[in-house]
């Protein structure tokens, strides 16, 4: 376990920022390693996903907000729109997303989340969360309570 960070240096905003960024970086490090990439397109031994992190991040966007043109999903993105075909290709030749024409404009299609890309989403976020609750059961209370209050205000930082 690594030692806690040394009070005069998180005592100062940059030396939180310092703190925070080093933490938050790990932490989220840490869960990434928790989703074994599989090679192919079922779900390999031990539940393995099928999916890339750029995969697994499009199919995660579509299914959060909703039916989502690929032009719309690659800006969230962030990336080029061939890059986002090749991705969508791969989402929906494995039957996790589907393409729909678009309500209004019959030159675009809109894409959704199929019930298989849903299931491994919920079971992504089941064992990733299982991971965190036991590290968190490792915690005093005290430290529980800190990181309770500290959620709302770390959510707060994400969106801004």
């Amino acid at each position: 376990m690594t030692t806690p960070p040394t009070p005069s240096r998180a005592a100062s905003v940059p030396g939180l920022a310092e703190e925070l960024r080093i933490s938050i970086a790990r932490l989220s490090r840490r869960l990434r390693t928790l989703r074994p990439a599989g090679e192919t397109g079922e779900l390999g031994a031990g539940g393995r996903s099928p999916l890339s992190l750029t995969q697994f991040a499009a199919l995660a966007a579509i299914e959060r907000h909703g039916s989502m043109t690929p032009r719309e999903l690659a800006d969230h993105e962030k990336v080029q729109p061939p890059s986002m075909t090749r991705v969508i290709a791969y989402l929906e030749e494995r039957g996790l997303v589907v393409r729909s024409p678009h309500p209004t404009d019959g030159r675009q299609v809109v894409l959704n989340a199929t019930e298989a890309g849903a299931a491994l989403l919920a079971d992504e976020r089941r064992r990733k969360e299982a991971w965190l609750a036991r590290r968190l059961g490792e915690l005093t209370e005290g430290e529980r309570e800190i990181l309770r209050r500290a959620a709302p205000i770390i959510d707060k930082l994400s969106r801004s």
